[in-house]
């Protein structure tokens, strides 16, 4: 069996549904298999169909593992408006999923803002996380967001409760809302201990233009654990979706996988 796998060019099937108490729905697909199991999470504008966690689902078909990938509120095909989404709204949604449909620990991998819902998940149900595996991670991801705005887009922002951002990653640009960002001051994690102690994979490259790196730094010092590497990729950019940013993505939680004392997380 090989380590390392690529996505299967058959057409994907249609996702599952699960049904919030709110009535929203978030789309997922999950695939049964040995534990722990893996559980993904998307960046910010982003899918479940994206390169990375297509990726993953591959990896553990051919391992045999149990995975699942799904779509925050307001992004790919569960329901939402996106100028209602908030961090706390996404987070929600990452620990109903782990509650609802997985079962024993799990290894979280969050990409970029999903770093920062992963965390959040993982505070709200530490004793179902068995690892976390953080790609370039954004914690306190609004704060970010809000100091990369110039004054005018900020006062604009506060008169009219969003503004559109150009984006390297979508041709109409990114919604930015308020309440987005007043959401997410409520939910920083980087400026106190964060009290997370499972072994924590962390890959940054050291030329994304979104996230510095120095941001796993930060969040390396605050996390409890004393099981926390950083893996930093000198070309690496945000995305980390090349080739061989996939097959290391691939050996991080292949190797967090063969440590038995994963499966009875503490």
């Amino acid at each position: 069996m090989s380590l390392l796998s690529t996505p299967n060019p058959a057409a994907p099937e249609r996702p599952a549904i699960l049904t919030r108490s709110d009535g929203a729905t978030i789309a997922y697909h999950r695939r049964r298999g040995a534990s722990p199991g893996v559980v993904f999470l998307g960046g910010f504008m982003s899918d479940m169909s994206g390169t990375k966690a297509v990726t993953l689902d591959a990896f553990c078909a051919a391992r045999g593992q149990a995975y699942l990938r799904f779509d925050y509120f307001a992004h790919g095909a569960s329901s939402g408006e996106f100028a209602e989404a908030t961090v706390g709204r996404w987070a929600e949604d990452a620990i109903a999923v782990l509650d609802e449909l997985t079962e024993g620990p799990q290894i979280l991998v969050g990409s970029s803002i999903g770093g920062w819902i992963m965390l959040l998940a993982a505070l709200a149900r530490p004793e179902r996380v068995a690892a976390l595996v953080g790609i370039a991670s954004a914690a306190d991801a609004t704060t970010l967001m809000w100091e990369g705005l110039t004054a005018e887009q900020r006062q604009a922002i506060r008169r009219d409760g969003a503004i559109r951002t150009p984006s390297a990653y979508s041709a109409a640009g990114y919604l930015l809302t308020r309440k987005l960002i007043e959401d997410g001051e409520r939910r920083l994690l980087l400026q106190s201990d964060i009290p997370l102690r499972c072994p924590v994979r962390l890959l940054h490259g050291m030329k994304d233009p979104d996230v510095p790196w120095r941001q796993s730094l930060a969040l390396a010092q605050k996390l409890a654990s004393s099981d926390v590497q950083i893996t930093l990729l000198k070309d690496g950019d945000h995305r980390l979706s090349t080739a061989s940013d996939l097959a290391l993505l691939q050996r991080t939680i292949a190797a967090l996988l063969e440590q038995g004392s994963l499966r009875s997380p503490p």
